[in-house]
């Protein structure tokens, strides 16, 4: 007896590469400009600095985000987005449309 090859459904992929909190509010922050990890985290009040580390992380490991380490005393990282993660940003403005209307 053959075994059946379950697919993911790309919805599903979506969802397992934004899954977490914090993830889609890091993208929308990154759309417009490249910001440091501080930065960032200021902007998301309620975050702690492990969650969002290990997040972003994820981000950069599916593509969506990229890292960029500056060789500088103390060093300095920006995160950005990809071609990948550009790819989004009509996802993340109707995201925002859809928040105004759905707001309580």
């Amino acid at each position: 007896m053959m075994a059946i090859q379950y697919e993911k459904c790309p919805v599903e992929i979506a969802v397992d590469a934004l899954s977490g909190k914090w993830k889609v509010l890091a993208l929308w922050y990154l759309q417009h400009e490249t910001l440091r990890f501080n930065e960032l985290q200021r902007r998301l009040p309620g975050v702690s600095q492990k969650v969002l580390s290990q997040q972003l992380k994820e981000l950069e490991k599916d593509g969506i985000i990229g890292r960029q380490v500056f060789a500088e005393m103390p060093p300095r990282v920006v995160y950005f987005m990809t071609e990948k993660g550009k790819a989004m940003k009509p996802i993340l403005s109707s995201l925002f449309t859809w928040g105004t209307t759905f707001k309580p």
